[in-house]
C-alpha cells in the first residue's frame, strides 16, 4: 500500500532546519500540505528567527507543494492554538502533528539551574501538551489524528549532562502511553520516533567532526524522514509505538513487564526474600508489552479483531 497524505494537512514544529525540515519536505513529498513552524531560535533557545521555515516553505512551493510558515514559540500555549487556528483558517483540516521543536541546555545536574531545567522541559514536554490539547477538538470532530513527538535515547537509555532533555524525552513515552487510549475510539494515532541524525544539536556531542562527508551522509536527517511520514499517515494504524531510526537502522523501543514471581498476598515477604527472588523477578526472558494496567499489547489486538476493528501489527 503506497503511503500518501493527499489533501491532508500536517504541523510541523522546528521545520526549518535539521530532522523537522526534513519531515516537512518529505510529507510535502507524499502529498500534504504543511504548516512549517520554527521559531528560529539559537540551540540553548535565545533569539528568533522566521527566515529559517520560509525557507522551506519555499523549497517546497517550488517542488510543487503547499506549505505556509509559522513562527510561533512551541512553549507557548496561546502560540500552538495559533498554529492549530492557522491550519483551520488556511486548508480548514488539520490530520498530523509533529513534534519535533527542542533546544539543549546540557549540565550535570549538579551544575543545573533551575532555568536550565525549565526552559528545557517547556520547550520539548510542554510543547506536547500544547499541541495534543489543541488538536485534539479538530481530531475528534474529524475521528482521524495522527501526532508524532519527536522523543531520544537520551530520554529512553540515558546520557550523561542531559537530565532535563532526558527527563522531558522521557516524558513523552508517558504522554503517548495515555493519549493512546484517549484517542483510540476517534482513530488518533500517537507514536515516538527517536531519531539520531547529524544536525546542529549534535553536531558538537562527543567529539564528532561536522564537516566529515562520510557521517554527513549515513547520518543524514532524510534516514529518518520516511518513518515521520508513514507514523503521520492515514495507513498508519499503529498506536504507542516507539521507533528509532538512525544511520542505516530502524528499530523499536518499548517499555516491557517480567513475568516476574507470583506469591500468596495473604502472606507478607520480606526485604530478604525479595533480594533471593531478585534475579527471577527481573529477567527479562518471557517479557510482554502491556496496553493499560489491564491488558496487553497482544490482549488489546485480540479484542480489536474480535470486533472487527483494525488492530496493530506491533
Amino acid at each position: 500500500m503506497a503511503v500518501r497524505l493527499d489533501g491532508q494537512v500536517a504541523l510541523v514544529t522546528g521545520a526549518g532546519r535539521g530532522l523537522g525540515r526534513a519531515y516537512a519536505i518529505d510529507l510535502a513529498k507524499h502529498g500534504a500540505k504543511v504548516i512549517v513552524n520554527d521559531f528560529g531560535g539559537s540551540v540553548s533557545g535565545e533569539g528568533n528567527d522566521d527566515s529559517p521555515a520560509q525557507q522551506v516553505v519555499n523549497e517546497i512551493k517550488a517542488a510543487g507543494g503547499e506549505a505556509i510558515a509559522n513562527p510561533g514559540d512551541v512553549g507557548s500555549y496561546e502560540d500552538c492554538y495559533n498554529m492549530v487556528k492557522q491550519a483551520m483558517d488556511t486548508w480548514g483540516r488539520l490530520d498530523a502533528v509533529v513534534a519535533n521543536a527542542g533546544i539543549l541546555r546540557d549540565l550535570a545536574l549538579h551544575n543545573m539551574s533551575e532555568n536550565d531545567w525549565d526552559l528545557v522541559v517547556r520547550v520539548h514536554l510542554k510543547q506536547c501538551y500544547n499541541l495534543i490539547h489543541h488538536s485534539w477538538p479538530v481530531f475528534r470532530q474529524q475521528a482521524y489524528g495522527r501526532v508524532v513527538m519527536a522523543t531520544s535515547s537520551s530520554g529512553l537509555v540515558g546520557n550523561f549532562g542531559q537530565g532535563n532533555y532526558g527527563a522531558a524525552k522521557a516524558g513523552m513515552y508517558g504522554l503517548m502511553n495515555v493519549a493512546k487510549i484517549e484517542g483510540e475510539k476517534y482513530n488518533i494515532m500517537v507514536n515516538l520516533i527517536s531519531p539520531g541524525a547529524q544536525t546542529r544539536m549534535t553536531e558538537n556531542l562527543g567529539g564528532r567532526d561536522p564537516n566529515d562527508p562520510e557521517r554527513a551522509v549515513v547520518m543524514a536527517p532524510d534516514h529518518v524522514a520516511p518513518a515521520v511520514t508513514y507514523l503521520a499517515s492515514p495507513q498508519c494504524n499503529e498506536s504507542g509505538i516507539c521507533i528509532n531510526a538512525s544511520g542505516g537502522r530502524y528499530s523499536r523501543s518499548a517499555i516491557v513487564l517480567t513475568k516476574g514471581v507470583q506469591y500468596d498476598p495473604h502472606s507478607f515477604k520480606d526485604a530478604d526474600w525479595f533480594e533471593a527472588n531478585f534475579q527471577q523477578i527481573t529477567d527479562l526472558e518471557g517479557s510482554y508489552a502491556p496496553w493499560t494496567f489491564q491488558l496487553t499489547r497482544d490482549q488489546h489486538n485480540e479484542a480489536l479483531k474480535a470486533a472487527g476493528k483494525p488492530a496493530s501489527r506491533a
